[in-house]
This record gives structure tokens, C-alpha cells and sequence, in this order.
């Protein structure tokens, strides 16, 4: 009878709603084969995942089981939508193991599951390019009542996870709400390797609850998982084979303590450059070598961060979700990003894809900018925009250095170099007008960007002004960076950034439709650290508190330069 094997990565809980949950393995080795290394081997993989009865697992039962597909084509990994899926092969007709039709039953919202995931190893003596069909698969595999106790033969470590599911997301919005934020974790190298896992322990704690503290609900992971550009300040360490690129990752969701977080609660990723390579943009494509790079990236990018989060907008990167009522739009600010080198410099670049010219496909920006005007419609309720790239505060050499004026080229001609030398949304002045144009215009409230990338965490809060006076409307930025950055005297200094853009040394203004946006930065910090925020309806308010690898408070400075354990960030109520 064949065998079932823990698996090789994973499992990684990805995407919640209130009444489904996507799940991720990655299938491992057999003996001293290595499955992973060749993509034709005469092997098939499944994965198979059981519901069990309880946590213990000297007592529990696997109540149900399915099998799914591990997919050759994405380095043998797969996911299961528990709450969505029908068991492979089946027909509306056919029974589940239980006997009852086997049609997808939704999962109960704030409820608690406890699940097992392994896969089984076939021989397969089809060529590459067969395919077989879900059905025809399902008849050469056998039968799960027979093999699915061996489940709980499994060491539970490496094949068991509990998972809660999101609060009904049709009773408004929670009263609290928490989630983590970070980035940035570099690798670390020979001894420090050990060094770059070590926060990861103390996030997991922050799924339990604990006194004065209450669980939080998911973890938001916004740029450079890995580092495929691993000496990224020189031409060495770049990944650039397929091994390569599956090593990296291998490596950094392998390790104890980033592995056992991914496995404790559902984690959003999104990509930024180090995914790639350093300071990536598209028209960095047509130089030699860089597109069969920007493939290799991608697919792997896909098979171990995008499968298992939200699929909203068809193959794109971009997605949303909501959680207890609030919503979130998780940008793609790396691979839709352009930059001509043309006379037109900064006009022309553009940070979420070219420009719409046909209605019928909206592109990224478009659709950020539907997002936030049907959030508005349904109130107040704080809306996150997840960004790899800082939306503020600038870098000081990348402010525009000069007191607004009404002339609209202002925005294009001010430091035009050196905006244009930008990783970030200087850069990109005509997609930063946009997003702020439509705010204001739409009068939408409580914006929130949530940021990483920059190795140095702060929080900035951003003033809209028109017609000379207040708008009342604002906005703020939370970044978190980074998990672990080694070289804090490379980048990331405190005092590269504007603090208060309306300071005569260090004026930052942005000029957008009758108007121009300020910003004013504190609780700067290069110490790695996770950020944990809190949503506290009553109070209309945000609560930030950093904290270090060790999972200790980090103590920050405030715009009066007191001292401050936590930030809380008053909103328009809701």
C-alpha cells in the first residue's frame, strides 16, 4: 500500500474568509531522491489533506480527507480551499466519505479547525506532456478510506495545523481587530543564519491570547520575503537559474521559527525588488539576460506566495480581502512599474501599469481607485492600502525641496534627477496625483497605507490641503522594516527621511488638483522589529506598537520626542 509522507514545506495557511481557508504544502523527498530538483521525473504527487476531530492527536479522528493536485509545473505545490473545494474526481452524484453528497460545506465563521496535510508519491509512467483529468486521476489513486488513519501516524509537527476562521463578514465591522505587519528579512549568512529566523518566534505568540492582549488575526508580510539578489549592493549572490530561486525559498520558509508562524495563522504576502532583483522595474526586460530572470522570479514568486493568497484579479499579483468588516487592497508596486528614459522622465513613469486606454480592462490603478470609492460607500471604516513602497515620509534627497506653487509642472521639474533616481513613489508623481485627486475629490476617510522596504519603521500622517485651508481630510502610513537587516549603516538612518515636510530644511510639498498634500513623521526605528496593529472602533482609533526580535516593546520617539511604547492614531469615527 503506498505511503503517506509528511510534507516537504509547508504547511502554510494562506487566504481566510469567514467560510473557507486556503491551504499549501509543497511535496518533499522519498529516501535520497529529491523529487523537487527534477520537474520530469516518472513520479506523481498528491496531496492529501484530513479534517480532524480535535487537536490531541492521541484522541482525534480525521473526519473527511480529499485529495489535490501538487502540480509539477509549479515545483510540485499545491492548494486546498477547505470550505470550497469538492473532493477530486467527483461528480455532483457521488457520495463523500461520509456518505452525505459531496458538495463543498461552507466552514463557520470564528470558528476553529484542526487539519493534517501530507502527500502520497506514485509511479507514473505517462509521458510529460499527458494530462490526466481530475477523474481519471481520481481512478488510479486509492481509496481514502483505506490510507487516510495513516494521517495520524504522521508526526503531528510536521503535518498539523489549527486554523480560525475570518468573523462574519456580513455583521460589520469588529469592534477589535489586530494583525501583524513587517518585512525585509534578509537571509543572513554563515552564523547569522539562525539570526534572520529569530522574530519569527516571538510573531507566533501574537496568535495565542494573552492578558491584556487578545489573538491577533493575520499576518501581513509586504515585500523581500527572500533576497534572490542576495549581495544586492554588488554583482554577486544573484540568483538567476531555477535552483537557485527554489533554494531561496526553500531555505527561508524551511526555517523553524518562519515555518511554524506559517503554519500558526494566515499570511498575505506580496512581492517587492529582492523577489527579483534590486530595484526592479519593467523596462529593465529588454536588457540582456534580465527577462529569462524576471520569468524564473515570477514563477517562483507564484508558486510559493501568490497561490496561496487571494486570486481576485484573474493572474495579477494585486488582490484584496476583508477581514471583520475591514478591507484591505494589497498593491503590486513592483512588476506593473515603469520608468522611461525618454525626455518625458517623469511624466511618463508609472508605478501600477500604463494607463487604461480601453474602459473594458481596467487596469491596477483603476481598480484601487473603484475599491476605495466602494469602501467609501459603505462608511467610514479604515481603509488599508498594502504597499511594498513607502508613500511617505521621502527620502530627503528625493523631497521636492521647494515651497508649492500652482504651476502643475512644478510636480515634474522639482529635483527632477534625483526624484527620478527613486526606488519609491517619487518616482511616480503622476500615480501618487491620482490616488490623492480621487481621495480628496471623493472625500474618502481613513485611509491607511501599510508599508515596509526602507529598514527603517515610522509613522507618518498625511494633511490634505485645498483652497488654501484644511480639507479635513488625512491619512496615514505605517511601515514596518525590517524582520532583519544586518548593515544598519547602509540604509535605513532616521535622519534621511523628512520628519515635517512644511520645516523650512526640509520642505516636501505635493501638489495634486486644487491643492497639495503635507506629512509629518515619527517613531523612527532601525532595530528589526514586526509592527502589531489594532483597530479600536470605539475610540476611532489605531493603536501601533513595534517590537524587537525579541518580541519586547520597542520604545520610539513621538513628534514632541517623548517617549512612547504605543502609537494610537486618531480616525473620522465609523
Amino acid at each position: 500500500m503506498s505511503a503517506l509522507r509528511p510534507p516537504g514545506l509547508g504547511p502554510i495557511i494562506g487566504h481566510t474568509t469567514d467560510t473557507t481557508c486556503r491551504l499549501w504544502i509543497q511535496a518533499g523527498k522519498i529516501g535520497d531522491e529529491d523529487i523537487m530538483s527534477d520537474l520530469s521525473a516518472n513520479r506523481r504527487t498528491v496531496g492529501v489533506i484530513g479534517v480532524m476531530s480535535g487537536k490531541d492527536a492521541q484522541t482525534a479522528v480525521v473526519k473527511d480527507a480529499f485529495y489535490f493536485r501538487l502540480h509539477r509545473e509549479f515545483d510540485r505545490t499545491g492548494t486546498f480551499v477547505l470550505g470550497e473545494h469538492v473532493a477530486l474526481g467527483r461528480h455532483e452524484d457521488d457520495v463523500g466519505l461520509d456518505g452525505a453528497p459531496d458538495k463543498p460545506v461552507p466552514l463557520t465563521p470564528d470558528s476553529e479547525y484542526t487539519v493534517r496535510m501530507a502527500t502520497l508519491s506514485l509511479d507514473d509512467p505517462l509521458e510529460d506532456a499527458d494530462r490526466l483529468t481530475d477523474v481519471e486521476l481520481k481512478d488510479r489513486l486509492p481509496d481514502l478510506n483505506k490510507i487516510k488513519d495513516q494521517l495520524r501516524q504522521l508526526r503531528q509537527k510536521e503535518c498539523q495545523l489549527t486554523f480560525r476562521t475570518f468573523p462574519k463578514e456580513t455583521g460589520g465591522t469588529e469592534d477589535k481587530l489586530a494583525f501583524l505587519l513587517g518585512s525585509c528579512r534578509y537571509p543572513g549568512l554563515m552564523w547569522k543564519i539562525k539570526e534572520a529566523d529569530r522574530i519569527f518566534g516571538p510573531m507566533v505568540e501574537h496568535f495565542e491570547d494573552a492578558p491584556g492582549r487578545k489573538s491577533a488575526r493575520f499576518n501581513l508580510m509586504v515585500g523581500d520575503q527572500i533576497y534572490a539578489d542576495m549581495f544586492n549592493k554588488f554583482p554577486l549572490g544573484l540568483a538567476d537559474t531555477y535552483e537557485e530561486f527554489q533554494d531561496r525559498y526553500q531555505k527561508a520558509f524551511g526555517s523553524i521559527n518562519m515555518r511554524q508562524l506559517l503554519k500558526t495563522a494566515p499570511t498575505y504576502m506580496i512581492l517587492d525588488d529582492h523577489e527579483i532583483e534590486d530595484n526592479w522595474t519593467q523596462d529593465q526586460l529588454h536588457r540582456d539576460g534580465k527577462y529569462q530572470i524576471f520569468n524564473l522570479a515570477i514563477g517562483a514568486y507564484m508558486s510559493y506566495q501568490w497561490s496561496h493568497g487571494p486570486h481576485n484579479f484573474d493572474r495579477h499579483l494585486y488582490y484584496e480581502f476583508v477581514c471583520g468588516g475591514y478591507p484591505f487592497f494589497v498593491l503590486d508596486t513592483r512588476t506593473q512599474r515603469f520608468k522611461d528614459k525618454d525626455e518625458e522622465g517623469l511624466r511618463d513613469n508609472h508605478l501600477l501599469g500604463r494607463p487604461t486606454i480601453d474602459p473594458a480592462h481596467r487596469g491596477q490603478l483603476d481598480e484601487l481607485l473603484v475599491w476605495l470609492s466602494e469602501c467609501q460607500s459603505r462608511g467610514n471604516q479604515p481603509k488599508f492600502i498594502v504597499s511594498s513602497s513607502v508613500f511617505a515620509p521621502n527620502e530627503m534627497k528625493e523631497r521636492m525641496g521647494v515651497p508649492y506653487s500652482p504651476d502643475p509642472e512644478l510636480i515634474f521639474d522639482a529635483n527632477r534627477k534625483r526624484r527620478d533616481d527613486s526606488d519609491s513613489w517619487p518616482a511616480y508623481p503622476k500615480t501618487r496625483k491620482a490616488i490623492i485627486d480621487h481621495i480628496v475629490r471623493e472625500k474618502i476617510q481613513n485611509v491607511v497605507f501599510l508599508t515596509g522596504d526602507i529598514h527603517c519603521s515610522n509613522i507618518a500622517r498625511l494633511f490634505f490641503k485645498t483652497g488654501g485651508g484644511d480639507s479635513g481630510l488625512f491619512a496615514y502610513d505605517v511601515t514596518s522594516s525590517a524582520f532583519y537587516w544586518p548593515y544598519i549603516i547602509a540604509d535605513g538612518d532616521p535622519n534621511d527621511y523628512v520628519h515635517d515636510s512644511t520645516a523650512p530644511d526640509q520642505l516636501d510639498p505635493f501638489p495634486f488638483q486644487n491643492g497639495v498634500m503635507d506629512y509629518e513623521a515619527w517613531a523612527f526605528t532601525q532595530e528589526d522589529n514586526f509592527a502589531r496593529i489594532e483597530i479600536d472602533k470605539a475610540n476611532s482609533r489605531l493603536v501601533v506598537r513595534y517590537y524587537d526580535r525579541d518580541g519586547k516593546l520597542l520604545e520610539v520617539r513621538g513628534l514632541k520626542n517623548e517617549r512612547l511604547l504605543e502609537n494610537a492614531l486618531d480616525l473620522k469615527p465609523w
